[in-house]
């Protein structure tokens, strides 16, 4: 059975097949493991975050407070998926967004400061701090464009499409925010699909 740090290794390779043999090993130099429960935090608003984290098993939602002190939720993180807040780990300020296990959740992290680091000791290095940062930011640009060009209707669709393992993971409550609509506007719309 593959341990988590092979699993952090295999997806590391996938990004960049022409990662190192030392660069996998500064890498591992600087890489935890932490095990989350359900309802704890990764990333918390109002902290800085220094981590980039790589789930190995579980799910985290990420969300916002807006000004009326409701949760808008931005991003479900299943398994074998990258998580981090860039624009506070890039500028060292406080995160704007809460990271919250909703499974027991196992991930492994590693400092900016310690990929910077590599940056400095391996010419390729800074391939495989682009190419995280290029599969996160990959997620968020699709996100906010589907806000831009997809109706309530497609956003749906897609998103049962694209994570056929989700949908019976997350409440309804939590997939009618990320989506953008009302409770309501998604059960109609999940009646007129079932109708289709």
């Amino acid at each position: 059975m593959m341990d988590t740090f092979d699993q952090f290794h295999q997806a590391l390779l996938a990004l960049n097949p022409r990662i190192t043999p030392q660069e996998w090993n500064y890498f591992r130099q600087g890489l935890t493991q932490h095990s989350l429960v359900p309802k704890a935090f990764f990333i918390e608003a109002g902290k800085p975050n220094q981590l980039i984290g790589f789930l190995t098993s579980g799910l985290i939602r990420g969300y916002y407070l807006n000004q009326a002190g409701e949760e808008i939720t931005t991003a479900f993180v299943p398994e074998n998926s990258w998580v981090t807040d860039y624009p506070s780990l890039l500028m060292g300020k406080p995160s704007r967004y809460y990271f919250q296990c909703l499974e027991p959740t196992t991930l492994i992290t590693v400092t900016y400061q310690h990929i910077q680091q590599g940056y400095d000791q391996f010419m390729g290095f800074e391939r495989n701090g682009r190419l995280i940062a290029e599969a996160i930011l990959h997620e968020q640009q699709r996100r906010i464009e589907s806000f831009q060009f997809d109706s309530a209707e497609q956003r749906y669709l897609d998103f049962i499409q694209e994570n056929p393992s989700l949908f019976n993971r997350i409440s309804l409550t939590h997939l009618s925010s990320y989506l953008g609509v009302e409770r309501p506007s998604l059960s109609r719309i999940r009646r007129k699909i079932v109708g289709l």
